[in-house]
């Protein structure tokens, strides 16, 4: 018996040992996790530059040498690529009830993405939403697998969780290629519904992992009228996730008083600064908008097929027609939010576009 007790606290010693050994490695895959979710500083920032003179028309032929680029007023040495890099794009559909008999129209213009858009070389990987985020497909460049990925997706629930859909989308795009452009196709209403994550959260994440976003907005107009009658089940969400009626403040300080309106670059600064700052007073009414111009996308709308393959034929036509700047900002000691401003040198017709800036917390 005395040695029957030795050998089982001898045992009990080496089990305790054993999870002793394996404690650390655990935290350290926790961590890692944590890190690989989280970016905490600014390498590289990528600023796709479109150039278009008083017509409208893009420019091409520019040489490097022109482009001048002044972060936070401070120019920087900078990489230019005339060249159009290879591409990774998620698209991300919105799949509840109210779009049900808008689904098709997507479907069938999802040939249109990687001879117009991607090319043979990019890559797509499709998601779903409603209440649920749905991977339909992970990156491919199979046009088949793409199209049937499309073809699969199934309206859902009434719920549309448009910005944990958009947090999804950042995280596949920042496993890919750092020399790749990163590009997010966001087709949806331009309203949430019943997300866990925030705006601000989502937008800062996509600026520092270098994405942009490109949405094309379903008409809620016809979404009122094709969608489901609402059986009457009472509604369980908080006031706060509940979104204003359109044109209603929803405090003195609101969008559109800080900003005057929403509609050029230059009073869409004031409203990021006000956001990133996490003002609680400032109501975002559209995070679609908020997602295509925070990151130098652009935003569309489609009632028709035919307005769904106008957007998609823009889309890639600006893509294709876009300067790749490239750097390492000089002053990333500046906390807060870091305005990009991008000149033409010797080109007093033209104007160059880019994303507004990014924000980097202060060390």
């Amino acid at each position: 018996m005395p040695a029957l007790r030795l050998m089982l606290a001898v045992w009990l010693c080496a089990g305790l040992f054993a999870q002793d050994q394996q404690a650390p490695a655990t935290a350290t895959d926790s961590q890692q996790s944590d890190a690989a979710r989280f970016p905490v500083s600014v390498e590289v920032v990528v600023a796709p530059v479109t150039v278009v003179d008083r017509d409208g028309n893009y420019v091409d032929g520019l040489r490097p040498g022109q482009f001048h680029l002044y972060d936070n007023d401070k120019e920087q040495k900078i990489s230019v690529d005339v060249a159009f890099p290879l591409m990774s794009m998620v698209i991300a559909i919105q799949a509840n009830d109210r779009v049900e008999s808008i689904l098709p129209q997507i479907q069938r213009a999802g040939g249109m993405i990687q001879p117009i858009v991607t090319g043979d070389e990019g890559e797509v990987a499709i998601l779903a939403f409603d209440s649920r985020i749905r991977r339909m497909q992970e990156f491919t460049s199979d046009p088949a697998k793409i199209s049937a990925a499309l073809k699969k997706i199934q309206p859902g629930s009434s719920q549309s969780r448009m910005i944990d859909a958009v947090d999804d989308a950042v995280r596949q795009l920042r496993t890919r290629p750092s020399n790749r452009r990163r590009i997010l196709l966001l087709i949806s209403e331009t309203r949430d519904k019943s997300s866990e994550g925030r705006a601000r959260e989502a937008l800062i994440d996509a600026q520092l992992s270098n994405v942009s976003v490109y949405t094309v907005d379903i008409s809620r107009m016809v979404t009122s009228i094709m969608a489901p009658a609402d059986p009457g089940r009472p509604d369980n969400r908080p006031p706060a996730m509940t979104p204003l009626p359109s044109g209603v403040p929803a405090t003195p300080n609101t969008v559109m008083q800080a900003t005057g309106s929403i509609g050029s670059s230059a009073q869409f600064v004031p409203l990021m600064v006000e956001i990133f700052k996490d003002v609680k007073s400032v109501f975002v009414d559209s995070p679609s908008e908020l997602f295509a111009k925070g990151t130098g996308g652009e935003q569309f709308g489609f009632v028709r097929q035919r307005g769904l393959e106008d957007a998609i034929q823009h889309i890639g036509a600006e893509l294709h027609s876009q300067y790749l700047i490239s750097y390492n900002p000089s002053n990333k000691d500046e906390g807060g939010f870091h305005q990009i401003l991008v000149e033409v040198d010797g080109r007093k017709d033209v104007k160059a576009h880019t994303r507004p800036g990014y924000w980097l917390a202060s060390k």
